[in-house]
């Protein structure tokens, strides 16, 4: 079938990219599911950091590649061997394929899954199939999913069911936040750092994980609860979503003030930002015998150095959080269900609505941090 999809040839072209254009919107081929493959219509897709960096190349993926992996949307058809879904379903994607056999799935750690890290690295479906076309030529997936198009091909296992035909279909701009935003930022707290009532908690980067991670720590208890950014508007954001203190990370005395509210550190310092040196600000705010934990994904050429004595003497924690340590199919449902029940105001993030066709303009605004979640939405 044709579609309508954003396709990225080039890495790192110039800002504005309402100028530049680096996602060229063409008429590609999508091929029908293979064994185990899902073909779904995309109902939203929101956009990202993980997008921003494979545009502007401090992430690199195999080009050409039809981009987005944050989606929720609408089985049109199934492949062979494919049990669990039917056309109809309504279903959010994982950004890592799950194989459920590799070592890492058979200890619950399903972000870490071998074979699905592999596809993804090299632009392809699990299997190792690729299902776009354009003039002859192929194009690579991204992580699994491709969601900047009217429907893509997708692996069973890049899928998680969210609703059944004949019940009330979901706001599918708000579903699609759960795909990553929400699965990552909840996670880093539910998962990674496993939040209690009344721990000390500090989230630096207050993007769309950020905010997740924000909404994910007031659900759990956290007090105190701190914010910290760049942007006074994303702290003023951050306050009435729950956050109990902002702090402004460029004045010049924000680490020392935020020790000083938590009497030295918070017990989980968590960043988003994606940067080594939002990293060492976290880890500056970390109390003895407490953890930093990052969710951000920083170009691969940084370095994030601590004083080694401080991991012993003061038993410090760093740990990594990809994809939330999460589980997809089981947390997903979760973390809707907190939201049925408004305890997780995810729709809060959302701060544009648009269409595919806006979606060089969009990621200008990303960049330069004047939204939080932009969703395009396709009828």
């Amino acid at each position: 079938m044709k579609v309508r999809a954003a396709v990225l040839r080039e890495m790192g072209r110039a800002a504005p990219y309402a100028d530049s254009r680096p996602l060229a919107i063409e008429t590609v081929e999508l091929d029908p599911p293979g064994p185990g493959e899902l073909l779904v219509k995309i109902r939203a897709a929101g956009l990202c950091h993980s997008d921003l960096s494979v545009i502007d190349g401090s992430r690199p993926r195999v080009l050409p590649m039809v981009l987005g992996h944050e989606a929720a949307g609408e089985v049109l058809a199934i492949g062979a061997d494919v049990r669990d879904f039917a056309p109809g379903d309504a279903v959010v994607f994982s950004f890592v394929p799950v194989c459920g056999h590799c070592a890492y799935c058979a200890e619950g750690r399903a972000a870490l899954c071998e074979p699905g890290a592999r596809a993804n690295t090299a632009g392809t479906l699990l299997s190792g199939a690729q299902r776009w076309h354009a003039d002859g030529a192929p194009l690579h997936h991204h992580l699994g999913v491709s969601a900047f198009a009217e429907a893509t091909v997708v692996s069973a296992r890049s899928a998680v069911k969210i609703g059944t035909p004949g019940e009330p279909r979901p706001d599918w701009a708000i579903a699609a936040l759960f795909g990553c935003a929400v699965m990552t930022g909840v996670g880093a707290v539910v998962n990674t750092a496993r939040v209690a009532p009344g721990d000390s908690v500090a989230i630096f980067g207050l993007g769309g994980v950020g905010l997740a991670a924000l909404l994910g720590a007031v659900a759990a208890g956290a007090e105190p609860l701190i914010a910290v950014d760049v942007l006074p508007a994303k702290l003023e954001l951050a306050r009435s979503l729950g956050a109990t203190h902002t702090i402004l990370a460029t004045e010049p005395d924000a680490m020392a003030r935020l020790r000083e509210l938590t009497r030295g550190g918070v017990r989980y310092a968590i960043e988003t930002a994606g940067s080594e040196v939002a990293l060492a600000a976290a880890y500056a705010a970390t109390r003895r015998g407490g953890t930093t934990i990052t969710a951000g994904l920083p170009d691969p050429s940084r370095e994030f150095r601590v004083p080694a004595v401080s991991l012993v003497a003061e038993e410090r924690t760093v740990k990594g959080s990809y994809m939330g340590s999460a589980v997809p199919a089981r947390d997903l449902p979760r973390y809707l269900a907190l939201h049925r029940a408004g305890r997780l105001p995810v729709e809060r993030l959302l701060t544009h609505r648009l269409a595919l066709d806006d979606i060089n303009a969009a990621f200008d605004r990303l960049a330069r941090g004047a939204a939080v979640r932009q969703v395009i939405e396709f009828p």
